[in-house]
């Protein structure tokens, strides 16, 4: 039992992590370079976005978990790899947004991310479904988020 507890507290730790480090990185950009654009005018207030991505780092936390718990199988390893390879481009999306001003790149980046999060939803399915719908949150909020990205770019171009 105990060491389930552990699994679970670093299962939730490593998105957290993750996406704590991004938004450090990113954060003086938000009161300078992105107050400047021209913003949609369905962007939601900024405060919403840091308890929003805080909840959907646990679900995913909670998702890995019920993953690396589950039974070995031939689709555990690529399952977990769609994990960690969604989850960096997560990361990476913040940077090439906020920190690097390539609106059009992250908009690729946003795209290729909402696809490897599909992946590992269908991947997630096959070993734990619990682990998989809890991710459809993540997923309608990468859309509206790659909806909010295209504005972006196309009112600052």
């Amino acid at each position: 039992m105990k060491s389930k507890n552990i699994i679970l507290f670093f299962s939730i730790l490593l998105p957290l992590l993750f996406g704590g480090v991004s938004g450090f990185l990113t954060a003086e950009a938000i009161p300078g370079w992105y107050v400047t654009l021209n913003q949609p005018s369905f962007n939601p207030p900024n405060w919403v976005f840091g308890p929003v991505w805080t909840t959907l780092y646990i679900v995913m936390g909670i998702s890995l978990y019920k993953i690396v718990l589950s039974p070995p199988s031939k689709g555990k390893k690529t399952a977990l790899i769609a994990f960690f390879f969604q989850l960096v481009l997560n990361f990476f999306w913040s940077l090439i947004f906020f920190r690097w001003h390539l609106i059009g790149f992250a908009l690729m980046e946003i795209i290729v991310m909402w696809f490897s999060i599909a992946f590992m939803i269908y991947k997630f399915k096959k070993l734990n479904k619990f682990a998989a719908y809890i991710n459809i949150p993540y997923l309608c909020w990468v859309s509206f988020a790659s909806v909010l990205n295209a504005s972006y770019y196309f009112l600052n171009r």
